[in-house]
């Protein structure tokens, strides 16, 4: 059952700080779709058992048939999440440094973070200060497609870079960061198909952690090499939580800050201290009691090993040789509870399912989007040079910069691609409004590719027939859109 409402959706369009706009890149069959399956489940829109296998963002037939992406599908979901108190910090960090840097008031946005609650608990889930808005695009791997990576990170401000632990980066991966990093897109990294590495490969710990790292190097590398300065440091770190791991087809994921807090409160350590030492050449010697850097002749074993990677091979192992004694002593220790029908399955069925309640991926990928990628108020201050040709300081560059949604502010919308319409002959203009709010009825003109300032070529003045949010498969009608969403017309 899906989580939220059409009009609760609307609703939270109005709070610029609460949205996330992010596409999901990465190299052709390094499983974008079926990772993106996880959160279409968390949002409550396709069914758990089946995330991984529906691929629900491919929608088109010629998709389902081949198994690949074609065409770049948007879709916006709900979700409530509770930060702690350090995350929140870091959001405001983020946000703050940006307003300062071109002297806006800090009080006026946090003001505007704060979302009041606006619609009754009888209605589904009532809008608060954790609620976002996610406007998720999922974008085609292979290379005879990149066109439709630009058209989905132009209107994006944060990109979700998928790889496959055993291939590694490859040469769209390379392509497609360094198209998110030209339109200063931030990205945040999801090492994939962990599963295949351990059933297939039958990896060891330490091998796992090694390829993990090899993985993240090359991505890093990559950032380094075509770095922006106005983006900062958009390198990903595990020990800063900007990676994740895990398997789309068998919906399990994680990042580092799950254990962290797991074993900082177990442990008594401060959770940025075993942030650092959960990552890295830090090995704890249990019978000294202590932390080391290295791993005394193979005497200890790595801390990401020990306390991550094996009770996760552990796991792997009882369920695959059906060691029924073991499996419960696991699922007890970890704190996961099957239901009868659950209990009844066998091999990578009840591996799927264990590991889903135990590590659901949805909530690693929706946590790093959430505290690590930046809302369309934050990123709109060093994105409108890109986004806009004209004068940096006059009012349709300042209403972009400060993502203005006010009612005077003028409309300013980037058309990414057309889609088809279910109708012969039609199509919809799918995009992003930058500044202003887009509504039906409204007089608008449009610039083409080719128009230039002061001439007519190109040029049309139109009236919005229908403002739609597309979702997915569908779309839903609204009377207008606010700044900060995408949108179709």
């Amino acid at each position: 059952m899906v989580n939220f409402t059409t009009e609760q959706l609307r609703e939270l369009m109005e709070y610029k700080y609460n949205i996330r706009s992010m596409s999901v890149i990465a190299h052709v069959d390094h499983g974008k779709s079926t990772l993106t399956d996880s959160l279409v489940a968390k949002a409550g829109i396709i069914a758990q058992k089946h995330a991984g296998e529906t691929r629900y963002t491919d929608t088109r037939a010629d998709e389902a048939e081949r198994g690949i992406t074609i065409k770049s599908t948007g879709i916006p979901m709900f979700f409530d999440y509770v930060m702690t108190d350090g995350e929140r910090e870091e959001i405001q960090a983020m946000e703050g440094r940006s307003l300062k840097a071109t002297g806006a008031n800090a009080e006026d946005a946090a003001k505007a973070r704060k979302a009041e609650p606006v619609i009754g608990e009888d209605s589904g889930p009532t809008i608060t200060e954790n609620s976002y808005l996610i406007n998720l695009i999922d974008s085609p791997g292979h290379v005879d497609f990149s066109s439709e990576v630009t058209a989905a990170l132009r209107i994006t401000d944060g990109a979700l870079v998928v790889v496959d632990t055993i291939e590694g980066v490859c040469v769209q991966t390379e392509t497609v960061l360094r198209q998110a990093i030209a339109e200063r897109v931030k990205p945040v990294l999801h090492v994939n198909k962990v599963d295949r590495a351990l059933l297939e490969l039958q990896l060891t710990p330490e091998d796992m952690y090694q390829s993990f790292a090899r993985a993240i190097e090359s991505v890093n590398v990559i950032i380094a090499t075509y770095n922006d300065e106005l983006l900062g440091d958009c390198q990903v770190y595990p020990e800063k939580g900007t990676v994740s791991f895990g398997s789309g087809l068998h919906q399990w994921g994680f990042t580092l800050c799950k254990f962290a807090r797991m074993y900082s409160e177990k442990f008594g350590i401060g959770y940025d201290k075993m942030m650092q030492k959960l990552w890295g050449d830090n090995f704890f010697d249990a019978k000294g009691k202590k932390w080391v850097k290295t791993d005394k002749d193979g005497t200890v074993e790595r801390a990401f090993c020990q306390f991550i990677m094996t009770p996760i091979c552990k796991m792997f192992t009882a369920i695959m040789d059906d060691k029924k004694q073991k499996i419960q002593k696991l699922l007890k220790a970890v704190g996961v509870t099957l239901k009868k029908e659950d209990e009844e399955l066998v091999g990578k069925p009840l591996l799927k399912r264990v590991m889903q309640k135990w590590l659901p991926v949805g909530d690693a990928i929706l946590e790093m989007i959430v505290v690590k990628l930046p809302s369309p108020a934050a990123a709109q201050r060093y994105r409108v040079e890109n986004l806009y040709d004209g004068p940096l300081d006059d009012v349709a560059a300042n209403a972009i910069r400060t993502c203005d949604t006010s009612e005077g502010a003028p409309l300013m919308m980037y058309v990414s691609k057309m889609v088809p319409s279910s109708d012969r002959g039609r199509f919809f203009a799918f995009g992003r409004v930058f500044s202003g709010r887009i509504a039906t009825g409204q007089k608008v003109r449009i610039m083409g590719p080719n128009y230039v300032p002061g001439k007519k070529s190109d040029l049309w003045v139109k009236n919005i027939q229908r403002t739609l949010i597309m979702m997915g498969r569908f779309q839903e009608q609204v009377l207008d859109i606010p700044a900060g969403n995408t949108c179709s017309t």
